[in-house]
């Protein structure tokens, strides 16, 4: 398994974004991005919960 991306780290989460001088439009955006986000880290961790259910299956763990 590689990853194109490297680990994140909690040191490493982004920052907020000042959106003062930011549009109405643009804070849209960023809010359909940030959703979009969510949705790709719940579908990461639908994925990573599988395996570890696949293994425990296999190895006997819960």
């Amino acid at each position: 398994m590689f990853d194109d991306d490297p680990p994140v780290r909690k040191n490493d989460a982004p920052q907020p974004r000042n959106m003062e001088r930011d549009s109405i439009e643009e804070i849209g955006e960023y809010i359909d991005f940030l959703r979009g986000e969510i949705e790709r880290a719940e579908t990461e961790i639908t994925r990573k919960e599988a395996q570890k259910n696949a293994a425990a299956n296999i190895f006997g763990k819960s």
